[in-house]
């Protein structure tokens, strides 16, 4: 059952299941998907999604804010524990639909249709596509550790700067438009994996498996290096700094009464916080380099057994990937100190806080090998990004997809390819949106402004969970949301919290993510005006 299966009055009071759900149960659709992917490369996309370049670089920025070992660590622990309990509750709406385009399809049968149309709308014009821009771009970067002439200085076709623009308590602008051999790189790699996506499922899972197996190779080889150093040398400078006799050093600056500096705004005052609120400021960095675990559920068209197989692939996934981040940080800890002089010309001497350009596992792989480690875990974070690129294009292009057979995209994004069984017109327009990102300089912008959004809409669809419950009691649910009503409702409060300390102390995280989203309501009004609902499956000729 695709959206366009659904009544046309979609909303709380829809029906989840018609007659044509029993396909589900036959592991066919009636969109003609090709149910090609199974647990393995379900979970790949979840792992693979997830793991980018983040992890490799956000624990220096996390350093500098909350300044102790351990509330570093229970940054990350508090990313964990929401991100699991997210996947666990989404594990139920997946089961109880499994159709293209995931999220989008929870946020229209619970709350209404206009809600699933802000969320794809932020999806395609920023969440998704500014994700993979930037991801791109980084691996354009990282390329250029092995040829110098990739490079965002080395310009092909500048076409100028936009200035900084200050608007209360952020900065707009302040980026350079235009083609350089970095930005080519990223566009060169997000035009050929869409072209590998448009050829069929299996071959886009087959890539994602590839890349997502060797991504967690990289990730234990990082945590390996931690172990032999900790091994080799008890008196390791991180060790002694972070840790000290008995743990005594771990703790220090994490009292219950301990007052932590946090600028404001851009250029604000500094405001003293508590615990709490700086654990909810960082979350910026740590929960979002754990997001889009969400995206195997737009792909629920294409995998055998999705009843089953999704609530698994998320559980799995997610769990690996977090003991994994987790793992990772404590390697931070052990061998680099924690603060450090920005001024200082060796690893060490920098520390975690100031590591040269954030790259906390540069850094520590420096550590280990000398300035070998520098291009090892440069390749390591190639592997990582080409992957993660993959798993989002094939992933984003079904909400599109799932939008169009609602009405609410074009039309010609609603057809599948003939051969492929693919949404090849959507995964060709993704690319060529993300491509112009690429080019403007403003992803990186762009997505800062979201993070507070794509939270809020996370609220949203657990929130859709009770909603769901209460008006559709005896819809099939082949698996329940764990701990629910405690764990889901635990996630609405810390996401909440999190939303409200962002708003007080990180306007320019907030405001713009909003204004984005509110757009979108205008441009609902007219798609629901002049779109039409496709209520056949559509395939290329």
């Amino acid at each position: 059952m695709t959206p366009s299966d659904s009544n046309t009055t979609a909303g709380p009071s829809t029906p989840l299941r018609s007659a044509q759900d029993d396909d589900f149960a036959k592991g066919v659709t009636t969109s003609h998907f090709v149910r090609g992917m199974r647990l393995f490369s379900a979970t790949a996309i979840v792992m693979g999604s997830m793991i980018g370049s983040g992890i490799f670089i956000v624990s220096a920025e996390m350093s500098r804010t909350v300044g102790s070992p351990a509330l570093l660590i229970a940054a990350w622990l508090v990313t964990a524990a929401m991100t699991l309990i997210g996947a666990l509750s989404y594990g139920e709406l997946a089961a109880m639909m499994p159709k293209a385009g995931g999220q989008y399809v929870y946020l229209r049968e619970a709350l209404g249709p206009l809600w699933g149309f802000l969320y794809g709308w932020t999806l395609f014009l920023v969440i998704q596509t500014g994700t993979i821009a930037a991801v791109g771009v980084a691996f354009g970067k990282f390329l250029g550790v092995f040829f110098p002439a990739v490079s965002a200085n080395n310009w092909l076709w500048h076409i100028g700067r936009v200035p900084a623009i200050p608007v209360g308590p952020m900065v707009l602008g302040n980026m350079e438009i235009g083609l350089n051999t970095a930005n080519l790189a990223a566009i060169v790699v997000i035009v050929l994996l869409t072209l590998l996506n448009t050829m069929g499922v299996r071959l886009g899972s087959s890539v994602q498996n590839v890349f997502t197996s060797a991504k967690v190779l990289a990730l234990l080889c990082v945590i390996a290096v931690g172990v032999h150093l900790h091994l080799l040398n008890h008196d390791k400078v991180g060790q002694r700094e972070n840790f000290g006799p008995h743990w005594q050093n771990f703790w220090a600056g994490a009292g219950w009464h301990t007052l932590h500096p946090l600028q404001v705004g851009v250029g604000g005052p500094t405001a003293l916080v508590g615990l709490f609120t700086v654990i909810a400021v960082v979350q910026v960095g740590s929960l979002f380099s754990s997001d889009a675990w969400n995206n195997v559920t737009f792909t629920a068209g294409e995998i055998e057994n999705p009843r089953r197989n999704l609530p698994l692939s998320l559980a799995i996934g997610t769990g690996v990937v977090l003991l994994l981040y987790i793992a990772c940080n404590f390697v931070y800890l052990v061998v680099l100190p924690m603060s450090g002089s920005a001024d200082a010309h060796i690893a060490l001497g920098r520390g975690i806080a100031h590591a040269s350009q954030d790259r906390v596992a540069t850094a520590v792989m420096e550590e280990a090998f000398g300035s070998i480690g520098a291009k090892l875990m440069a390749g390591a974070i190639l592997i990582s990004t080409f992957g993660c690129v993959n798993g989002m294009l094939l992933a984003g292009a079904r909400v599109y997809y799932a939008m169009s057979h609602d009405g609410l995209f074009f039309k010609s994004v609603g057809k599948l390819g003939k051969k492929s069984g693919v949404p090849v017109n959507s995964l060709w327009v993704q690319c060529v949106w993300t491509c112009l990102l690429c080019l403007s300089g403003s992803y990186g912008q762009l997505l800062d402004y979201v993070i507070f959004a794509v939270l809020v809409f996370y609220i949203l669809t657990i929130g859709g969970l009770f909603v769901l419950r209460r008006t559709e009691p005896d819809a099939p649910r082949p698996y329940r949301a764990f701990g629910y009503p405690v764990l889901p409702a635990l996630y609405i409060v810390m996401a909440t919290w999190i939303c409200v300390v962002l708003l007080r102390y990180k306007p320019q995280y907030t405001w713009p993510g909003l204004i984005l989203v509110l757009l979108g309501v205008p441009v609902y009004l007219v798609w629901k005006r002049q779109g039409t609902r496709i209520s056949e499956p559509e395939t290329e000729s």
